[in-house]
């Protein structure tokens, strides 16, 4: 999703509601909620050890009096991902897809969760549309693939004491989240993790650098982990930096420039120009100015800062559609998988491992990891088994994807829409948002008024200029009509 296009949370109350909220599949309202269905759902597919303590079964304090608890009659059903859906009701909840507010392309297919085929599957022309920030999920879930949850990124500098003057070379892992220095959460995400920073690698440094007798380095950087062009040649010119900044296996910031600076052409120079700063603070002199190298193979490693896991970079880039992550995460799926950490390296990953987890590609063909590209078409049954997979018992590794969905009319890119539909749909729904000028898209889980789980994509990619807002609020309305049809 392009940053224009972001809406975050506000206020502290929206934040802490939103942190209990992100914990179970779909929070806050409805039957499903009350009846702890989707809960006891959730904790099945996280695959929790132990079951949680009923409060109810807990004895009170000896002095304490109390009447014994008695347990209401289930609202709703025990969430259910396998049962075939009515396709009836799930027509009549997606009638506002026929608005003409969307466009004269629109495509959507809605399933059961854990079940096969389609209780619903439309196209009108081509069967593919431009999928915008819903390619990220397809991304995520190659990434976690490939890489697997536990994986980190490590930024490090290695010293080559050869020469007269030692060489510190600051070697790029690929951290997406790498900052200049320790930063507070970041208030647009319910879950934010903590990351790594270069003040603290050029602390570690500099001590483990006087502890071996050294005072003075030169300072050279190794970003050639990512291969291939920063920028996709699909992209139009003004996303440099409005939307995302060029790629590297060493940045900080995302790429971003300080306050008041333009923009940043070279982001691994302006990562080592901070590192080298930081390092001469903590007493270490450096001479000349950072160059680009290679590490040299028995350099020895002096400093080491760790990124957060694939599974907490996965979680906050879907909640609050980060383009930046999206694209560094495509590149590592691309070295996981071949060696080759470019677009195409990783759109090529991206393929094989849809392809060998049995999921048809439709058509489909994809440029970039976040979407920016409006050169790239998805068929909605591609999102739909993708989020299949990501429940599946076979694949627990995928998890994060789903943890990370916006909960509809409270967290993430969702916190603020879906209030114009079904009430019942807001707390009941869980979609990734898509948004490029002309396209609208939502792809996601819900739960609807019986307990049945769905898996749905809906996309427009034709919408005119002055009806975007009408048909992103249209398509929220769809969306919401899932959460509270009877299924």
């Amino acid at each position: 999703m392009a940053k224009r296009d972001r809406e975050s949370g506000t206020g502290r109350a929206r934040r802490v509601l939103s942190g209990v909220l992100v914990v179970a599949l779909l929070g806050g309202a409805g039957a499903a909620w009350q009846t702890g269905a989707a809960e006891r759902w959730w904790d099945e597919l996280r695959a929790d050890a132990g079951t949680p303590a009923d409060p109810a079964a807990v004895a009170p304090p000896p002095e304490v009096d109390v009447p014994p608890v008695v347990v209401p009659e289930a609202l709703a059903p025990v969430a259910d991902g396998t049962a075939a859906l009515d396709r009836k009701a799930v027509r009549q909840a997606l009638a506002p897809l026929d608005s003409p507010d969307l466009g004269r392309h629109v495509i959507a297919a809605v399933g059961p969760l854990a079940g096969t085929g389609y209780a619903y599957e439309a196209a009108e022309g081509a069967a593919v549309a431009i999928p915008a920030s819903t390619t990220k999920l397809v991304t995520a879930a190659a990434a976690l693939f490939l890489l697997g949850p536990e994986r980190t990124f490590a930024t490090t500098t290695v010293l080559d004491a050869s020469s007269t003057t030692p060489r510190l070379v600051l070697v790029g892992g690929g951290d997406p989240l790498l900052s200049r220095e320790p930063s507070a959460p970041s208030d647009a995400a319910t879950y934010d993790p903590e990351r790594a920073d270069v003040r603290t690698l050029a602390r570690r440094t500099a001590r483990n650098l006087k502890a071996s007798g050294v005072t003075s380095v030169e300072v050279g950087f190794d970003d050639t982990l990512f291969t291939g062009p920063a920028v996709h040649p699909s992209w139009k010119p003004d996303y440099i930096p409005e939307e995302v900044n060029p790629i590297s296996a060493l940045w900080v910031d995302e790429g971003r420039s300080l306050p008041g600076q333009g923009p940043v052409a070279d982001p691994a120079l302006e990562a080592t120009t901070a590192f080298a700063q930081a390092l001469g603070r903590r007493g270490i002199t450096v001479t000349g100015s950072p160059t680009r190298t290679t590490a040299p193979a028995g350099a020895t490693e002096v400093g080491r800062v760790t990124s957060p896991t694939v599974a907490q970079i996965v979680q906050r880039l879907v909640e609050v559609s980060d383009n930046a992550a999206a694209e560094v995460l495509l590149r590592h799926a691309g070295v996981a998988d071949a060696g080759d950490g470019s677009f195409t390296g990783g759109q090529q990953a991206v393929a094989r491992v849809l392809t060998a987890n049995g999921i048809d590609l439709r058509g489909s063909v994809l440029y970039d990891g976040s979407g920016l590209s409006r050169a790239n078409r998805l068929a909605p049954g591609v999102l739909v088994d993708v989020l299949r997979l990501a429940a599946s018992a076979g694949h627990p590794q995928l998890r994060p994807l789903l943890a990370g969905l916006p909960v509809a009319g409270y967290t993430g890119s969702l916190a603020d829409r879906m209030d114009l539909g079904p009430a019942a749909g807001r707390g009941r729904v869980r979609a990734k948002t898509g948004t490029l000028t002309g396209v609208t898209s939502l792809a996601g889980i819900a739960i609807d008024a019986q307990g049945h789980l769905l898996a749905f994509a809906l996309m427009a990619d034709k919408v005119k200029k002055e009806k975007g807002l009408l048909a992103r609020t249209t398509m929220d309305s769809a969306a919401a009509g899932l959460g509270a049809c009877l299924c």
